[in-house]
């Protein structure tokens, strides 16, 4: 809220960038909370179908904000998007005073200390299953944030899209939130360590299919073989965010919070680099996006088999200081 009347009041975009970062700062709370939150009260199966709808939320809001933004803009310039961020800031709060309990109990609470934040948190990370699902999920992550840095350039300089680009984004984040419905259905059948091996293996094998027809076609395959295949590696990719997230955090514990922030923190810095990497190869091609996905399923498959034999380790103990 506060970012947010900073930024909504700013007479400079000095002022602006400011409370960007305040806001910033702020979100970052709730987004590793409502993990905890879900750990505190779901295991297993369970915890990935919550995860999942979680996810949905998560790829619809981007499909649907700038739709909404555009709106506010059009009609009320450019403050009033601010004041519609304070308004649903507002309206969260109410929510969650009211309607949500705390989940941690008090004899499970943990003193806040930095000596012993590092010692839990050096806990988590010599975690092995924990650290391989961190990579894991920054691969995924990593192929996402690639696509998202050059889809626009990929249409338009591939196949000249320009003014329709939102509704062929709109369909691949469509994917994503389908198959997120789907996992949160079906995980409980065959559990989150299959859900995940089988969309690894899809997402291996339509990559390299993309990746083979880039390579025919000179890096511009048909727009309808593009579409078909990358709807279906982002239908992949839904299946591995809920659970990825909710087979990392099995093993946490108590320290469901401080876990989720190093699971969320630790796979966005492999993420970054991935992108980084691979985006750098942009060629006004599709050939450097398939060969991510690629690598990416690959890698990730490797990462969660080794993580599965390390599943019988114990949950991390807690340090919980003086």
């Amino acid at each position: 809220m506060a970012g947010t009347v900073v930024a909504m009041l700013s007479t400079s975009v000095e002022m602006i960038v400011l409370g960007r970062i305040l806001q910033g700062i702020g979100v970052a709370g709730p987004k590793i909370a409502t993990r905890a939150l879900v750990r505190d009260q779901f295991e297993g199966e369970a915890m990935a179908r919550i995860m999942s709808f979680m996810f949905v939320l998560f790829i619809l809001v981007p499909m649907i904000a700038p739709a909404m933004g555009q709106a506010v803009l059009a009609f009320a310039g450019w403050r009033a998007i601010f004041a519609v961020y304070l308004a649903l800031s507002i309206l969260l709060c109410i929510w969650l005073v009211m309607r949500q309990p705390e989940t941690l109990a008090p004899q499970n609470r943990i003193r806040f200390h930095p000596v012993t934040l590092l010692q839990n948190g050096s806990r988590v990370l010599r975690n092995r299953r924990v650290s391989l699902l961190i990579v894991a999920t920054g691969f995924v992550f990593g192929a996402h944030l690639q696509y998202l840095s050059t889809a626009a350039d990929i249409f338009f300089d591939v196949y000249g899209i320009d003014s329709l680009f939102p509704a062929y984004f709109a369909a691949f984040a469509a994917s994503i939130g389908l198959a997120s419905m789907v996992n949160a259905q079906v995980v409980r059948r065959f559990g989150m360590q299959a859900m995940c091996e089988y969309a690894l293996c899809g997402l291996v094998a339509f990559g390299l299919c993309l990746l083979g027809l880039s390579l025919v076609w000179e890096g511009h395959p048909p727009l309808p073989a593009f579409m078909a295949l990358g709807f279906a590696i982002f239908f992949c990719i839904g299946f591995l965010f809920g659970n990825l997230n909710a087979m990392a955090m099995q093993s946490l514990g108590q320290l469901a919070g401080l876990g989720a922030s190093l699971i969320a923190s630790g796979s966005s810095l492999v993420a970054v680099v991935f992108a980084v990497a691979f985006g750098a190869f942009y060629n006004e091609t599709t050939i450097p996006l398939a060969s991510g996905f690629l690598v990416t399923g690959i890698v990730g498959l490797m990462l969660v088999r080794l993580a599965a034999r390390a599943s019988r380790e114990p949950v991390i103990p807690v340090k919980r200081g003086a």
